[in-house]
């Protein structure tokens, strides 16, 4: 849907806003609203006979508050007056990861209050000004960069109350600010159920993605199969003619890397001495590109060179990435196995690598490796050769474990695909959203007549 354009334009004489409707204004936001800065936490005073529920600089995202299980601090009289927030109060993010980050106060508790690193945003003439409009503003603003500091490409890591009422952005007339308010919330409402939707069809992708795998490893590709106890609770019922056993079966040979100090970067040629990053295997896929090159004074240790039909594992991870694996597709000469970083390479006659890594990737095994798991850190944790040697598996005949791993390419290529077309849509939902916000805050669609 297109939109018409108003019929004059004028120069706005602010860098980042161009040209603007005849009829608008340009103005620093401190003479429109008012802009104050929250309560700095007091350790001291976090109990006292004026305990109040306050918003910390995490619970306002963008367009949402989150005022579930709140802190409370010693708000006195004086405070509670100064601080305490009003419906239609914006908030405004001064500091943290995204400062501009900002959502408007809808009364969600009957009192609540904010502290520092907050902004509270309240229009001086609420005949004038409309906090729903400025949100607007706000993100495009953030988006376009307009608060970076001094032209740098990263953003500033706080905008303080001074800088941030020097800012000049274009204000219509009260009329026109809710028209385009209210034209935003309609259209920016069905872009976001759009995306909702097609973050919904990810999420079952996934899991499709995951109960395929599971079912072809652990059940086979034919559903008339006579049926068997496999004798292990989590495996449950297998082929009648599969074999169950440790993966120690299997293995012919077991052996983790070096992990030397590094350089910072990835090789770049093959003449380049490289080690493996444990990432390598996230995903079940190799990927050769996530190394470092080794420092040119540091010897190679050949012998632990990368074959194609090596079978990678990750010994040291995140709870949910440990025991990733994928296989070496090609001879990698110049790129070594990492100390974090298990090899397997196994008897011919008995598996198939790739059959092995599907296997370790569906749910029951990673139930299993993840109890396997040890450590006391949340960001990495370890498994020890054993969790994968004694760990049960389902044993196909070699013929049909390269059906059911030819099975599951396609499968998940196919899933993959469309989980691709799901993302890029999402994408161009939010370029849609983005472009529409900033085309109505600056002046460059007149909505007015659509919003009527």
């Amino acid at each position: 849907m297109s939109f018409p354009r108003y019929p004059a334009y004028k120069d706005s004489g602010v860098a980042w806003l161009g040209e603007l409707p005849e009829h608008w204004g340009v103005a620093p936001v401190g003479t429109r609203f008012n802009v104050q800065l929250g309560k700095m936490l007091d350790a001291s005073k976090i109990t006292g006979a004026h305990l109040r529920p306050y918003l910390r600089v995490f619970d306002v995202q963008w367009g949402d508050i989150n005022t579930d299980e709140l802190p409370t601090m010693d708000f006195d009289p004086a405070d509670r007056a100064r601080f305490r927030l009003m419906t239609g109060d914006m908030l405004v993010n001064e500091g943290g990861s995204y400062p501009g980050r900002a959502a408007i106060w809808n009364g969600d508790l009957d009192e609540c209050y904010y502290q520092k690193a907050l902004h509270r945003l309240r229009a001086i003439r609420p005949s004038a000004d409309s906090t729903r409009f400025f949100y607007y503003v706000m993100c495009w603003a953030t988006n376009q960069g307009v608060f970076v500091a001094g032209g740098n490409e990263s953003t500033i890591e706080h905008l303080p109350a001074e800088r941030f009422r020097r800012y000049r952005f274009a204000f219509p007339a009260l009329p026109e600010q809710h028209a385009i308010a209210t034209f935003l919330d309609r259209e920016t409402a069905k872009i976001d159920a759009l995306v909702a939707e097609q973050q919904r069809l990810i999420e079952l992708l996934k899991e499709k993605r995951q109960a395929v795998i599971s079912h072809a490893v652990t059940k086979g590709l034919n559903p008339d199969a006579p049926m068997k106890d496999s004798g292990v609770e989590w495996i449950g019922e297998v082929p009648e003619h599969w074999s169950i056993n440790r993966l120690k079966y299997l293995i012919r040979e077991i052996e983790q890397g070096w992990s030397p100090q590094c350089e910072g970067y990835p090789v770049e040629t093959n003449d380049e001495w490289g080690v493996l990053k444990v990432g390598c295997v996230n995903g079940g896929t190799f990927d050769a590109t996530e190394n470092k090159a080794l420092p040119q004074e540091l010897e190679p240790i050949h012998e632990l060179s990368l074959t194609a039909g090596d079978l990678l594992i990750s010994r040291a991870n995140t709870r949910e990435l440990v025991g990733s694996a994928a296989v070496v597709q090609h001879d990698c000469p110049n790129l070594m196995l990492c100390d974090k970083l298990y090899r397997i390479r196994l008897h011919a006659q008995r598996g198939i690598p790739a059959f092995v890594s599907r296997y370790l990737s569906a749910s029951a095994p990673r139930g299993q490796i993840e109890l396997g798991a040890t450590g006391a850190s949340s960001s990495m944790v370890n498994i020890g050769q054993s969790t994968i040697l004694e760990l049960f598996l389902a044993v196909p005949p070699l013929l049909e474990q390269v059906a059911i791993v030819d099975f599951i390419d396609r499968e998940v290529t196919r899933l993959d695909t469309l989980t691709t077309e799901a993302t890029r849509a999402i994408e161009l939902l939010n370029e849609r959203r983005t472009a529409l916000i900033s085309a109505a805050v600056t002046g460059q669609i007149d909505v007015r007549e659509v919003t009527a």
